[in-house]
């Protein structure tokens, strides 16, 4: 008979990491940082785009996490993340966690118009379904998508890395200010003004219909002659971003940073992006950007890692600790 002073790490064995093909330097950072290999398997696509995976060891009765970012492509990831969770489930796993750092149709999450979906519930759904006993994810795009699901998870925010590098340029910028490129990041921005001690603007802005590309307004708040920390969740085709550091400049701004959680970048957003008078941009590593895409911006990119965060929240979650100690919360 088990003891019940039993460690809370052995109750889902021990902890055996599986990388997706979304994130390989996400994952072999995580494996680095815990000390341990990532485990062995099989993904294959065939000719008709069809994916099969298979495991090259048992992991019956373990404590098993699979790394998998859902970006571009999209549906090829999810898909490998549901296909992967479902063989795990059906090898006996202990506890499966998935670690998803960019959740996708995160903008599909409420009815804002007659006969459209609400897909971010769908994705929860086909999560849970597929066998899925917990997630970890990185700045949802919106709040509630947390209750769309009916298993725990851990919603992590890139606050506590983007912070501590801010703070360290408060010394080199001049009468800093932050500002949100919508009213919806606003609540989020004035947590990092706070921390950062500077005022807060934010920008009015309008989408119409269901056009990626949405009509720009009015700065509200003061920001002539100031350096501005721009920051939004993420960048998808950078029409947004875009238009705010046209109003920024014309509202007679000093130098543009321009901070971002999720580099979705899609299509020709670089190329928009680094024609902007940006001094410097800031993302993380949420989701992968090429070499030869990310050298498009030159030296004006730096690229913050989640990679020591998420792997802390791994071992505190197989030893039963808690995670928002972390944080002092």
């Amino acid at each position: 008979m088990a003891s019940p002073h039993m460690r809370h790490d052995l109750l889902y064995g021990n902890i055996r990491l599986f990388a997706g093909t979304a994130s390989p330097d996400l994952s072999q950072e995580i494996s680095d940082y815990l000390g341990l290999q990532l485990c062995g398997r099989d993904i294959i696509q065939f000719t008709n785009d069809n994916l099969f995976v298979k495991l090259h060891a048992s992991v019956r009765g373990q404590d098993c996490y699979i790394i998998q970012t859902t970006s571009i492509p999209v549906h090829r990831n999810l898909m490998e993340l549901l296909i992967l969770t479902q063989t795990l489930k059906l090898d006996s796993a202990g506890r499966i966690t998935v670690v998803v750092p960019y959740m996708c149709y995160g903008r599909s999450d409420r009815k804002d118009q007659p006969r459209v979906p609400i897909t971010a519930r769908l994705v929860a759904d086909m999560i849970q379904i597929a066998g899925a006993d917990r997630y970890v994810t990185m700045d949802l795009h919106a709040g509630q998508i947390q209750g769309f699901f009916s298993i725990p998870g851990d919603v992590l925010s890139a606050y506590h890395i983007i912070k501590p590098f801010l703070v360290k340029k408060m010394d080199s910028l001049t009468r800093p200010v932050m500002m949100t490129a919508d009213l919806g990041f606003a609540k989020n921005g004035r947590r990092y003004a706070q921390a950062l001690n500077i005022p807060l603007a934010f920008i009015e802005k309008r989408r119409t219909d269901n056009k990626e590309r949405p009509e720009a307004m009015a700065v509200i708040g003061d920001i002539k002659d100031r350096d501005v920390i721009l920051i939004d969740d993420e960048v998808d085709t950078g029409g947004s971003m875009c238009e705010a550091v046209h109003i920024i400049k014309e509202a007679g701004a000093r130098d543009i940073y321009m901070v971002f959680i999720h580099p979705v970048l899609s299509a020709n957003s670089i190329e928009r992006l680094t024609k902007l008078p940006v001094k410097e941009f800031v993302t993380t590593n949420t989701i992968p950007i090429e070499k030869e895409r990310l050298a498009k911006f030159g030296n004006r990119i730096t690229v913050l890692s989640i990679g020591p965060l998420v792997a802390e929240v791994i071992r505190r979650a197989n030893q039963g600790r808690s995670v928002g100690a972390m944080f002092n919360e």
